[in-house]
């Protein structure tokens, strides 16, 4: 479910993808008001998915930090204080939730919107961050073809 949820660049809030026209998607409002609106071209649109927190090791995939929220809070929204926490609160959060985090190249707005966008899917019925099973097909693969001898 969270492969179809959309952030767009300068727009506030979360979208969910509706169709794909030739130049444009239909997204969806994730709010009470469900508007569809068109996102273009030129729109800097990401999905979740593609989304990743800096750590000192690697780069963890958002759906893992949600993931651990969602444990952490036993699937409840978190507190409406949290978007009026300061610095020192909201590193603090996100050490309980990501404990090797990189404090240099995480911002405190970025912690803001995590905890916005954690609450807005916690809203609109979307919990399922857990990483979908791949399925397990067999590809035959074809060997190259050897070079024909000439006579």
């Amino acid at each position: 479910m969270i492969e179809k949820i959309l952030a767009i660049a300068g727009r506030p809030g979360l979208y969910r993808l509706v169709s794909r026209g030739n130049r444009n998607l239909i997204v969806e409002t994730l709010d009470a008001d469900h508007k569809r609106v068109p996102a273009f071209a030129s729109d800097r649109v990401i999905a979740l998915t593609d989304i990743a927190m800096y750590t000192e090791d690697e780069e963890v995939p958002l759906r893992k930090v949600l993931l651990t929220i969602r444990e952490r809070q036993n699937g409840a929204l978190l507190p409406a204080e949290m978007k009026k926490a300061s610095k020192e609160e909201l590193f603090a959060f996100l050490t309980e939730v990501l404990p090797n985090a990189d404090v240099e190249r995480i911002y405190p707005s970025d912690i803001k919107k995590l905890i916005a966008w954690y609450n807005i899917l916690v809203e609109n019925g979307v919990t399922d961050f857990e990483e979908p099973e791949k399925s397990e097909e067999t590809e035959e693969t074809a060997e190259p073809a050897e070079p024909a001898e000439e006579a």
